[in-house]
């Protein structure tokens, strides 16, 4: 895929959520609202060293990362702790990564799957891709348990797979999760991304500056969108870090424009504005 789409949320955004039961549930309205949109980053900021948002980051990297593994491989790769007690609440994605099917006579040579490193034998790896058997990748060194992306060789007695890379897979794949434990306004230092919008009930409205937006969006290869939170938005925590909030994003947005609430939730406000962003600048 040529365009990459992060979304930088903060962890601050369940702090106020009391049960581990209803932040959970918060996450997983980010979490199916990225993979709607074809978000391919998910950046999790804590904006400063509380002890309660950093302890919110982890829950949130956690959960957002055990939604987009594939069922199949959820047990291999995670442990039974504290913070997944109520991970069964979570929405599924239902993205091309996550199939249906089970039976290795229903795979087809070309097709991806996400795969987990079982063994090592004479002939190669043995990958558990959510079929009925393993798979074998040959003439490849990866350490037992390492998760791998991988597009099938062959079908049939013994299932073949090479390894793949994600970027070059033609449907949206997923997203990638990681935490930010810098200052907030760092997200935006020149390099990594070539469009940057941060997101306020105080931005322009979207309206206004569509066009602008739009001419940049379609040029932009790695595209951010950054998103507050109710108690702290954009503008405060930017300020708090001694900048102009103006000064450091190319665009300061309202996307949600004469909001009949004196507050919108950050999973309310990611599902808003990427709806926004996929009509107006998607093609």
């Amino acid at each position: 895929m040529d365009k990459k789409l992060a979304i930088a949320i903060p962890a601050s955004a369940i702090s106020d959520t009391p049960h581990l039961r209803e932040k959970t549930s918060k996450i997983g309205l980010i979490g199916r609202a990225a993979a709607i949109f074809r978000v391919n980053e998910i950046i999790v900021y804590t904006g400063s060293a509380k002890t309660s948002q950093i302890e919110d980051a982890a829950l949130m990297t956690a959960l957002l990362a055990y939604m987009e593994t594939p069922q199949y491989l959820r047990k291999r790769l995670f442990r039974i702790e504290p913070q997944l007690q109520f991970a069964g609440i979570l929405p599924p994605l239902r993205t091309p990564h996550h199939p249906l099917f089970s039976r290795s006579t229903s795979l087809r040579a070309g097709e991806y799957r996400e795969g987990v490193v079982l063994a090592g034998t004479k002939d190669g790896l043995l990958i558990d891709i959510g079929v009925d058997k393993p798979a074998l990748m040959r003439e490849a060194r990866f350490a037992i348990g390492k998760r791998l992306t991988t597009r099938v060789l062959r079908e049939g007695e013994q299932v073949e797979v090479e390894n793949s890379d994600r970027d070059q897979i033609p449907v949206y794949w997923g997203y990638t999760v990681s935490a930010h434990e810098h200052p907030f306004i760092e997200l935006f230092k020149k390099g990594r991304f070539d469009l940057t919008i941060a997101t306020s009930k105080f931005g322009t409205r979207v309206t206004d500056i569509a066009e602008k937006i739009a001419e940049k969006w379609t040029k932009a290869k790695n595209i951010l969108v950054a998103f507050g939170a109710p108690a702290q938005g954009l503008f405060e925590i930017a300020r708090d870090e001694g900048v102009n909030l103006n000064d450091k994003v190319d665009f300061v947005v309202n996307t949600i424009p004469n909001q009949g609430t004196d507050t919108v939730r950050t999973e309310e406000a990611v599902l808003a504005s990427l709806a926004t962003f996929n009509t107006r600048f998607e093609q």
